[in-house]
């Protein structure tokens, strides 16, 4: 078991490898209005903050989620990740994908599918059981990909982040570019 001050020479090089860290915004970056918010201001590692606006998530005529406690992933170049607490999710509805990957600041993800009778939506959530120092606050969330669900934040419909790997939900007040877009790969 790593402990919280071992890091792996893999996950520090992963780290280590991002330009972008929110500290300064490059040049082609949009300039947020007043009331908007830059993706390039947030941080990198992630800074993870409470949302108290209410967040839906519905799945044809279901509603999978309602909560007014998200925990959002604010990290640079993206839009929020939005984790909801599973207490507030219809867990029911979830059943294990199979499946994994790393996020070098969150951890080793686990991914779910939706399942109702004989409608199903594979791969369409994960979850950081065990996640990384810094991240603990995921413990017990899990998040959506907003491509295939209806989901609000504050009654306001959610665009998916582009791209098909990322599950950042797009709001009215953010400004990009946003990671997932042609040509940012590099980011």
């Amino acid at each position: 078991m790593m402990q919280t001050n071992e890091i792996p020479s893999w996950l520090q090089a992963a780290r280590d490898a991002w330009q972008w860290r929110g500290s300064s915004r490059p040049d082609f970056a949009q300039l947020p209005k007043p009331g908007q918010v830059s993706v390039w201001d947030f941080p990198r590692p992630p800074q993870l903050v409470l949302d108290q606006r209410e967040v839906i998530v519905v799945w044809g005529n279901v509603e999978v989620a309602r909560t007014n406690r998200a925990v959002m992933a604010l990290e640079t170049a993206h839009p929020p990740t939005f984790y909801l607490p599973w207490a507030d999710v219809k867990q029911n509805l979830f059943e294990s994908a199979g499946g994994g990957s790393v996020c070098e600041w969150k951890g080793p993800a686990q991914y779910w599918s939706l399942v109702d009778g004989s409608r199903s939506l594979v791969k369409v959530a994960w979850s950081y059981p065990r996640p990384l120092p810094g991240a603990e606050q995921l413990k017990d969330c899990v998040a959506l990909y907003a491509t295939s669900l209806q989901c609000t934040v504050g009654g306001q419909p959610v665009t998916p982040q582009p791209g098909g790997f990322y599950g950042g939900w797009i709001t009215p007040e953010l400004v990009g570019p946003f990671k997932g877009d042609p040509g940012s790969s590099g980011w």
